[in-house]
């Protein structure tokens, strides 16, 4: 049984920063992509950010510029960095990776329980 758990969410003023942490962790053999998603109240979910196994980052262009996500193979982790924080940052934060267990033969696709940002004005 794989899962992934994210933490670090909170409240913070516009203008702050937070750093999330999501953890995979149970039977593992490889994760390949890691990805951040964030779906605010009655918005679809959106993708913030993804960087792959060897380190590559890609970010829609709505989000470039203060987030910044990075990754920690050894620990299983993906991080994402958020700076100068505005209001409209407000969501749900989840983590979501391509996980091959160790039984399997090929990788599926998991998602974190979520973690919530609020940003005050």
């Amino acid at each position: 049984q794989v899962q992934l758990v994210e933490s670090g969410g909170g409240l913070v003023q516009a203008g702050g920063s937070l750093r999330l942490s999501c953890t995979a962790s149970g039977r593992i053999f490889s994760i390949n992509a890691m990805h951040w998603y964030r779906q605010a109240p009655g918005k679809q979910r959106e993708l913030v950010a993804r960087i792959t196994s060897g380190g590559n980052t890609n970010y829609p262009d709505s989000m470039k510029g203060r987030f910044t996500i990075s990754r920690d193979n050894a620990k299983n982790t993906v991080y994402l960095q958020m700076n100068s924080l505005k209001p409209e940052d407000t969501a749900v934060y989840y983590c979501n990776a391509g996980v091959r267990g160790i039984w399997a033969s090929d990788f599926s696709d998991y998602w974190g329980q979520g973690t919530q940002v609020t940003v005050s004005s």
